[in-house]
Parts: C-alpha cells; sequence; structure tokens
C-alpha cells in the first residue's frame, strides 16, 4: 500500500492523505483536490515521484497558480516534515495493528487520523 499526505509546511498541519494499492498519479490527485478545500497554497513542494511529475498532476497545480517546487536528488532533508509523520503514522498505528488489507488500512489509518 502507498500513502501520501498533503501538508502545510508551516503549521505541519495535514490537510490531506489518502491510500491506495497502486503508486499511480489518480490517488495523489485526489487528496491534492482534497487539500484545496482548505485553501490554495502560494508553492507546493515535493519530491520527484512520477506522480507528482506527471502532467495530469502538474498542470492541476499550474491551473490553480500554485508555483511548483521540488526537492533535489538525494536530498533527504527536504522532505523532513512529511517522513517525520510517516513514521509517526506507521509507529503508532500501522505496526500496532497489522493491517491485513488495504481496505482495513486505510479503514484504520482513517480513524487515526480523526
Amino acid at each position: 500500500m502507498f500513502l501520501v499526505a498533503i501538508l502545510d509546511w508551516s503549521s505541519r498541519y495535514v490537510l490531506a492523505w489518502m491510500a491506495s494499492n497502486t503508486q499511480d498519479t489518480t490517488f495523489c490527485l485526489d487528496a491534492l483536490e482534497q487539500a484545496f478545500t482548505h485553501g490554495c497554497p502560494a508553492i507546493f513542494n515535493s519530491d520527484q515521484g512520477c506522480q507528482f511529475t506527471s502532467a495530469a498532476f502538474t498542470s492541476r497545480l499550474e491551473a490553480a497558480e500554485v508555483q511548483i517546487s521540488m526537492d533535489g536528488r538525494g536530498r533527504v532533508f527536504d522532505n523532513i516534515f512529511i517522513e517525520r509523520l510517516w513514521r509517526t503514522v506507521k509507529y503508532e498505528d500501522i505496526y500496532l495493528h497489522d493491517y491485513r488489507n488495504g481496505v482495513d488500512l486505510e479503514r484504520g489509518v482513517t480513524t487515526y487520523q480523526s
């Protein structure tokens, strides 16, 4: 399973997160749309994964007049806040519950988020 989260860099508030059993662009776009319900950022920063560099994802950001920023290759500390979030979710929820399938994982992570 793959998880994507969109968080406000200054407040560290999680605007949206989603799980998917495929690492495609669709679930990332769904998370982006959910995050846009909280407002539109001036800058969107991500890693260089194919989901975030796809034409569909970048064109959605450009349509919203959001500046695109991507982490440099091998710069692990550029994404430290999201990495810290995933570490916390894994240790406080996923590893403790040992979810058997994607449906259970998504349900459990949603409950954890609340």
